[in-house]
């Protein structure tokens, strides 16, 4: 049996007796797959509740929909944290996207000497909101349970004093040391993965970035792009030591507690 279309809705919504689907997944479902009453959805409030419903009716805003059944998955999987020096134009689009789907934890925008948006306050706002929409649709598609946080745009400093006991790690092209050198065997709650913009760190954001903690370290002889650097180590922590073994989902060799 296939995996339910599924959609993200806020979480008050899956409190109701009757839920009901309203917004931006109504439409999904009414205008572009033309769902009818009687298909069966998966409704997620992106935090661990999950409830499969069944259309009932179907009305000029909304739908009403009839509970199946309903349960609470757990997040086990690692946290990698993606603090990506903002790139030029919508390059950081592709982060989102990508890095969603790859099962990234959380996105931070990070402004740095040589990444500076140019944009007003309101701008910034409309497109920190894409970025949402962005990662909530990539989601979607790549069947996460989960949402993935999205972060507000922060200068490198901000981002260096925030406390974190994960493993931290700055991509760097003068780093001494390989990733696959630098990745411990006990695997980390977390890691906090650090990459430039397109024309690099300053030695003195470096000398910071040290200071704080974090690992230089390179990913081999090649040059990557700043978009693409965090999207080619994000599938290594998570082949060594992320949720890359379970089933997908959908699999009947996924199980989840349903309550009573």
């Amino acid at each position: 049996m296939s995996d339910p279309v599924r959609f993200f809705v806020p979480a008050e919504s899956l409190q109701s007796a009757q839920i009901v689907i309203s917004g931006e997944p109504y439409h999904h479902l009414r205008k572009v797959l033309r769902l009818r009453a009687g298909a069966i959805v998966l409704l997620l409030d992106g935090c661990g509740h999950c409830c499969e419903v069944q259309i009932e009716q179907l009305q000029t805003e909304q739908a009403t929909t009839r509970l199946i059944r309903q349960w609470h998955e757990i997040q086990e999987s690692l946290k990698i944290t993606l603090l990506q020096a903002l790139p030029k134009g919508d390059k950081f689009d592709l982060v989102l996207q990508k890095g969603t789907e790859l099962g990234v934890h959380t996105f931070q925008a990070v402004e740095t000497e040589h990444a500076v948006p140019n944009l007003t306050a309101a701008r910034l706002k409309k497109r920190e909101q894409r970025w949402q929409r962005i990662a909530s649709e990539a989601a979607r598609q790549s069947r996460r349970t989960f949402l993935p946080e999205v972060k507000p745009l922060q200068n490198l400093s901000e981002v260096l004093e925030e406390a974190s006991s994960d493993l931290k790690l700055v991509l760097w092209e003068a780093g001494a040391m390989p990733l696959a050198e630098a990745l411990p065997v006990t695997p980390p709650a977390g890691v906090r993965l650090l990459i430039g913009p397109e024309g690099g760190f300053s030695r003195a954001e470096i000398n910071k970035i040290t200071a704080a903690g974090y690992q230089p370290v390179h990913l081999g002889p090649r040059i990557l792009r700043a978009e693409t650097a965090g999207l080619a180590a994000t599938p290594i922590l998570q082949y060594l030591y992320g949720d890359w073994k379970k089933a997908p989902a959908g699999s009947n060799l996924n199980q989840h507690k349903e309550n009573p």
